[in-house]
């Protein structure tokens, strides 16, 4: 059931009978009519059913299943994947009721700002509740994909136990667990494929999880533990490669040295996705570096390269013999490679599509990616001091030179420090197709550096040029203008995310009014109050979340808000590390979601629900 359908499915709210069409009711034959009818009914939906196994986007399915109820059975008996976009927004037990047939599941638990400690500690998104519920009906599940849940070892030995057929685990920004539920999974799934810890926090509970695979042949393909941080044993890990000869992915932790990775290299030619590690010199011995560009050279189907923790810039030559084929590469951990040795990499990768580096590489390296990549389409720049009083080395050139170079670009994220209405003006003229906009000036209410004028005829331009702009970010100084202009423009935006922007509700204003597609919306320490929280009441149904932290929304408003709209859930809380505000003028952080079946049960004391 994803959560991003525009409105449930009256037959989640109701339950009545289904109504033949198309024929005339006779008292006197009702019995042969009836049998006529009903033959014909079982007749479309077998039609119905063999032509929806064709159909595989959610959003798609979401719409036929709004059809009639023919078309919202068969799409029932049909959909083998589900997407829970918010954990809350609906009860486990409803989604295994509609749902009979389903080999994989996504669920998605904290929302995004979450990542940003702006979410308690202890808010919830447990997983608890839902594993119990799918252990329970879907025997047959396949592939889970889990972000920002909690959820145990027990957790783990549930999927183990209840899923004799579970071949995929994706774990994003995942936190509860350990090693000794990792090991439980290594051991008892026998046929899993996929093992990815992305960005989650995995307990020490010294137990040697990665010994714990099957000593026979393997059917893995992708294993991730980059997020991992502790030591593993690494014979038992490059055994575990060499019997396993369908591996493409493998993302290692800065345990694993660069020469434990060139072991694993020459075990495993056959590597897509390699995440290198360490990537500096840790041997203890005066034994001579093995030649890690002929085992680079080997693995001919690189064409994903990441990791890079604990550089060593001098081994960066090591990398030049796949940079041809690179169409992602990641520098996200890489602080301290400088513009020089970042030209060298870049110049040599031509196919290059997605790009995630730091400012450390300076305009002059981000000149040197748009002469060089042509094809890129995304890119992400982050910053090394995420301070704001930070001297931030990229700035509006950076900017202006990927958007002249790379015009196929679809998605950017750019910290920095200095901008101008110009370069993102020019952006938003040589990068129409952009899908995803996200420009962090770190500073708060910085203008345009060369005018002083407020940021918003750039950020105007991005909405009125990029057509299909689906997510944006917006920073600066910026007042009412660029919010009229993003309701004006924004058709197709999804989620917007605010920092210290405004001048008044009528900004906000803007927005619920004039963007019919938003989804997601994330504000905080902006000046919008009660006027500006109501005037999305008629939308607010047809969003994800909602959420206002350091604004100016009172109690009273927000009380309003959940009078006025009762299936919507209105939360009302503090971060951890603050009390609740003692004259009650305003709330600290408001997050409202919609949901089918109304508050959630695990409430913690610091969080009320109006």
């Amino acid at each position: 059931m994803s959560e991003d359908d525009d409105r449930p499915c009256p037959s989640d709210l109701t339950v009545t009978a289904a109504k033949p069409r198309n024929c005339c009711f006779n008292p006197f034959n009702s019995a042969v009519h009836g049998g006529a009818v009903a033959g014909a009914d079982q007749v479309l939906e077998n039609v119905l059913e063999n032509v929806l196994c064709f159909l595989t986007d959610r959003h798609d399915r979401n719409a036929a299943s709004l059809v009639s109820k023919s078309w919202y059975r068969a799409e029932a008996l049909t959909r083998s994947e589900v997407f829970i976009g918010n954990c809350y927004a609906v009860l486990p037990g409803r989604v295994t009721a509609r749902f009979k047939r389903v080999t994989s599941v996504v669920i998605k638990g904290k929302p995004r700002f979450a990542d940003f400690s702006l979410l308690p500690l202890g808010w919830g998104a447990h997983f608890s509740p839902w594993g119990i519920v799918l252990g329970e009906s879907y025997h047959g599940l396949e592939k889970l994909y889990l972000k920002r849940m909690s959820l145990s070892d027990d957790d783990l030995a549930l999927l183990a136990r209840c899923f004799p057929s579970f071949k995929e685990l994706v774990l994003v920004c995942c936190e509860g667990f350990g090693t000794s539920g990792l090991a439980i999974v290594a051991r008892d799934c026998r046929q899993i494929r996929v093992l990815n810890l992305i960005e989650s926090d995995v307990a020490d509970d010294e137990v040697d999880w990665i010994s714990y695979f099957p000593e026979n042949k393997t059917c893995l393909e992708s294993l991730s533990f980059d997020c991992v941080e502790c030591p593993i044993d690494f014979e038992a890990l490059e055994r575990l490669v060499i019997r396993s000869p369908s591996l493409k992915r493998l993302m290692l932790n800065r345990f694993v040295s660069i020469t434990q990775m060139y072991r694993l290299m020459v075990q495993a030619p056959q590597l897509t996705n390699l995440g290198t590690g360490s990537f500096g010199n840790s041997l203890v011995n005066d034994d001579p570096d093995p030649d890690y560009a002929s085992a680079f050279a080997a693995c001919k189907s690189i064409v994903c390269l990441s990791g890079f923790r604990e550089i060593a810039p001098e081994y960066l030559p090591a990398i030049y013999p796949v940079c041809g084929n690179l169409t992602s590469l990641n520098f996200s951990f890489a602080s301290n490679i400088n513009t020089e040795q970042f030209k060298t990499v870049i110049s040599r990768c031509h196919k290059l599509q997605v790009l995630l580096v730091f400012d450390s590489v300076c305009d002059e390296g981000l000149e040197a990616v748009a002469a060089t990549c042509k094809d890129l389409r995304e890119i992400r720049v982050f910053p090394i001091e995420a301070r704001e009083d930070a001297d931030a080395p990229v700035s509006e050139v950076g900017l202006l030179a990927i958007s002249e170079g790379c015009r196929k670009l679809r998605s950017i994220l750019y910290f920095c420090q200095r901008m101008t209405n110009a370069a993102v003006i020019a952006m938003s003229k040589n990068c129409p197709d952009l899908v995803v906009f996200r420009l962090c000036i770190m500073g708060r209410h910085l203008p345009d550096h060369v005018t002083g004028e407020p940021m918003d005829e750039g950020f105007g331009a991005i909405v009125k040029n990029c057509k299909k702009l689906t997510r944006l970010a917006v920073s600066g100084l910026l007042t009412d203008k660029a919010f009229s202009y993003i309701g004006q423009y924004g058709k197709l935006v999804r989620t917007l995310s605010v920092a210290f922007a405004g001048n008044s509700d009528l900004a906000l204003k803007y927005v619920l009014e004039g963007c019919p597609k938003l989804q997601k919306l994330e504000i905080r320490d902006c000046p919008f109050g009660d006027l500006a929280l109501r005037s999305g009441l008629h939308h607010y149904y047809n969003m994800r979340f909602l959420l206002l932290s350091y604004c100016r929304v009172t109690p009273q408003g927000c009380q309003e808000i959940a009078r006025q709209l009762p299936r919507l859930v209105v939360e009302v809380f503090s971060r951890g590390d603050e009390e609740r505000s003692e004259t009650g003028e305003h709330v600290n952080t408001l997050y409202m979601y919609r949901s089918l079946d109304g508050p959630r049960a695990d409430v913690p004391s610091f969080v009320q629900i109006l």
